[in-house]
């Protein structure tokens, strides 16, 4: 939220230098991220003076050219060249002086340098009116008033305003700060408690009068649960025109684009006081009725950007007596709108239900300074000051006479919020006392009334515009936050209690993996769990059944939770393949969203991403890529990490992979781990092959769990390898070679390896060979060739005999 300094300083007269306002606005709660400077004419028209043209005479190299004597009140006149073609002797104009910058309608900056034009020096430039920004004009050069006097810097001439523009992070609770007065109230509260006393100054409504009753609007409200208050006021006779420089430079200062008088008096208040308005051209009200209500659902209507739209049935809608008008809270419509054409409008001053606005605008994808306010609750009891402030501004600025009574729909009235402070639970959550009268004061200033006072605490009355104070902690962090968190004194002593944890707790595993990974190259990635419903067309048929969908989505993109950790992972590798950083090694703990026909289930997972180069560029390293056997191995050491038993590798048939295995244990799913389909890839703009993993993390931790950790001696005695070359079909797996090992011996078989496979003209056709090692151990004494020679004959005989194997 952009807050401008000398808007600020017309509630609060104030002479202290940004960057300390700024401090204490931060201090309060009002976090200011940065002050930017702004002034009305860009470059503020530095090193732009008056001068007065000594003489004028034909260039001797150019028909167009005229070379001129000008004095910029240096005492020695410059020559500068000019080829406008009302420049003459005497004039008094605007000079841009050697060194000076300039900037181009598009915003682009050039500078003056001393040249020469045809032969003949030009010491700087004399302007056109475009040429300084002060408008469009640029038939010739600006002539200016025969009194002023040379040398008199153009900034004072044409009032360029200098201001200060803060950005002030606004937390959503702040609905009362969402306006110069909101925050120009909380300085005052500020400074009280720093002993400085300032008035805040209250724009007065006094003259507000009516002239006549000659156009009167008739207001129903149908949907009073929607709409609890609404206002609205007539103003006939009224010229549309631009606004006066004071009031666009207040909007420019802030971001807002001027527009005409009417319709920036409308955003000028919504800024000063916090209360969106809206003003209809009333003789496009039919019948001079407005009914505010719902339409029925697919009901179109244009909105002011030119969009057609949608209407849907819980859309509060401001209507006319034969079509909408208006969205409430959010969006204007486009044929009720005020143009240069507009003599009276009805000018609108609501409150609307905030769920109801937050609802309309998220359904339409709109997002604007009016529903901004209405979403986060305004000051029900300001409704008609502020539409009788914006009147008095509208009538000032474009004339025109009050031609109705307020029209004031207000059935049930809000009572203030009743809370009772314990100065006990006070002490307790700040945790220092703080003087009652300190405490008494500080809600003063916040305009908090104190209804009565007791030995235990205070009974207090909230005002309605602090819509966000509706608890006794609430006030709390009131007082804390106008006495000042860093007036909260430190102790040097810390108390704390130490808590017994399990060996396995989730977070402990989750970092002994995440520093495995990271020793191994990975980065760790922290996704959003939104994303999009199209995703989930790759999981499956029917998995779009199971998406957990948002009730008030951001937008279509971001509107169910992810039921795969994979997608969200692939944007990040296409975010940095398009930034060339190609080779790439992702982690990822996080929980995927699954909706049942009874109920909603969250499930933890590890995700892991390969792409690219196995290592990264290097002179000592060759070139290696990444590949399924890579990943593989990655998973294995993971799981032997967590001590988790020997997995059974399956086919998968998980449809986001184009290959892959799951690994099972106890028949259950644990891992899977592939290649990502090229369907997918192609889906998200990624060009280069790309391989996953995603681990079930919550079982994970239940085998972990079961996982008895015990010591074993170091075997004092060597181990013996063997090797077999063993001819197979090509349909057996390694994994049959090895468990069929495993079965064969299980006492002395420590590990059973493959370390070459071939495949080739020299084998018959469909066989392969298989280079398979042994390696065998006794804990109790040196193994003999006999007993070597008795095991590898007996794995010699199971592999024939089971597999069909023989030795080459």
């Amino acid at each position: 939220m952009q807050i401008s300094y000398n808007w600020l300083k017309q509630f609060i007269k104030l002479d202290w230098p940004s960057h300390k306002t700024a401090e204490l606005l931060t201090d309060l709660g009002l976090e200011v991220e940065g002050i930017t400077p702004f002034e009305s004419v860009k470059g503020g028209l530095k090193g732009i003076v008056v001068g007065q043209i000594l003489s004028c005479e034909k260039h001797s190299n150019a028909d167009t050219l005229k070379l001129t004597s000008v004095d910029i009140g240096s005492g020695v006149p410059v020559q500068i060249v000019c080829g406008a073609p009302n420049v003459a002797k005497g004039q008094k104009v605007p000079v841009a002086t050697i060194g000076t910058t300039l900037y181009t309608p598009e915003g682009e900056a050039w500078q003056i340098k001393k040249g020469k034009i045809r032969g003949e020096e030009s010491l700087g430039m004399i302007c056109a009116e475009d040429e300084l920004g002060l408008g469009s004009d640029h038939d010739g050069i600006m002539v200016l008033d025969e009194s002023l006097v040379p040398g008199t810097p153009c900034s004072e001439v044409f009032g360029v305003e200098r201001d200060e523009v803060f950005e002030i992070g606004l937390t959503p609770n702040r609905a009362d700060a969402m306006s110069h007065f909101g925050v120009a109230r909380d300085l005052k509260a500020g400074l009280r408690q720093q002993e400085v006393d300032k008035e805040l100054i209250t724009p007065s409504v006094s003259q507000f009068g009516i002239d006549n009753r000659s156009l009167k609007v008739q207001v129903t409200v149908d949907d009073s649960k929607a709409a609890p208050r609404y206002c609205g006021v007539t103003i006939s006779n009224l010229k549309v025109k631009p606004s006066p420089d004071w009031l666009q430079n207040r909007l420019r200062a802030i971001g807002v684009k001027p527009i005409n008088n009417v319709v920036d008096v409308t955003n000028y208040v919504l800024h000063d006081l916090g209360q969106p308005l809206h003003a209809f051209d009333a003789e496009r009200i039919h019948e001079h009725k407005i009914i505010v209500k719902t339409l029925p659902e697919g009901t179109k209507f244009m909105t002011l950007d030119g969009e057609e739209r949608s209407l849907h049935e819980d859309d509060l809608m401001i209507c006319d007596a034969e079509k909408p008008m208006c969205i409430a809270g959010v969006f204007g419509g486009i044929n009720t709108g005020v143009t240069e054409k507009t003599k009276a409008i009805f000018l609108e001053s609501a409150y609307f239900n905030p769920v109801s606005v937050r609802k309309t605008a998220k359904r339409h994808g709109l997002n604007t300074d009016a529903s901004f306010r209405f979403e986060r609750g305004i000051d029900i009891e300001n409704v008609e000051y502020a539409l009788k402030r914006a009147t008095l501004l509208i009538r000032e600025l474009a004339g025109g006479d009050i031609t109705s009574d307020i029209v004031d729909f207000y059935p049930k009235r809000t009572d203030e919020q009743q809370v009772f402070l314990t100065f006990r639970k006070t002490y307790s959550l700040i945790g220092q006392e703080i003087a009652q009268d300190t405490i008494k004061s500080i809600l003063a200033s916040l305009d908090i009334k104190v209804k009565s006072v007791t030995e235990a605490g205070l009974g207090l009355s909230i005002p309605s515009y602090r819509v966000d104070v509706q608890r006794e902690v609430d006030v709390i962090e009131e007082i804390l936050r106008i006495y000042g968190y860093n007036n909260i004194d430190f102790k040097n002593k810390l108390n704390a209690s130490i808590a017994t944890t399990h060996k396995f707790e989730d977070y402990k595993l989750q970092h002994t993996i995440g520093d495995f990974l990271a020793a191994q190259g990975f980065f760790e990635i922290m996704a959003n769990s939104l994303t999009s419903p199209e995703y989930s067309d790759f999981l499956g048929d029917g998995f779009g059944k199971s998406d957990v969908s948002m009730l008030n989505p951001l937008g279509t993109e971001l509107s169910v939770m992810r039921q795969s950790l994979l997608f969200s992972g692939l944007e990040a590798v296409s975010y940095n393949i398009n930034r060339r950083n190609r080779d790439l090694k992702f982690f990822e703990f996080g929980k995927t969203y699954h909706q049942t026909d009874k109920s909603r289930i969250e499930k933890k997972r590890l995700s892991l991403f390969l792409t690219g180069n196995r290592y990264g560029d290097s002179w000592a390293i060759a070139e290696k890529r990444t590949d399924f056997y890579y990943l593989k191995s990655i998973v294995t050491n993971i799981l032997e990490r967590l001590g988790i038993p020997e997995t059974i590798p399956i086919p998968t048939e998980n449809p986001i992979f184009s290959e892959g295995l799951t690994l099972t244990v106890n028949s259950k799913a644990l891992i899977s781990v592939g290649t990502v389909r090229q369907s997918i890839l192609k889906k998200m703009d990624i060009k280069q092959e790309t391989l996953y993993a995603e681990f079930d993390w919550d079982h994970l931790m239940v085998l972990a769990k079961k996982n008895e950790i015990s010591f074993r001696e170091i075997p004092k005695y060597p181990e013996v390898k063997r090797d077999f070359a063993l001819l197979l079909e090509d349909s057996i797996t390694f994994q049959q070679v090895y468990e069929l090992g495993r079965r064969t011996e299980k006492k002395l078989l420590k590990h059973i390896n493959l370390f070459d496979v071939y495949k080739g003209d020299k084998l018959p056709e469909g066989k392969k060979s298989y280079a398979v090692s042994f390696t065998l151990q006794d804990s109790q004494g040196t193994l003999t060739d006999k007993q070597i020679d008795k095991i590898m004959d007996k794995l010699q005989r199971s592999y024939k005999e089971e597999l069909g194997g023989e030795l080459r």
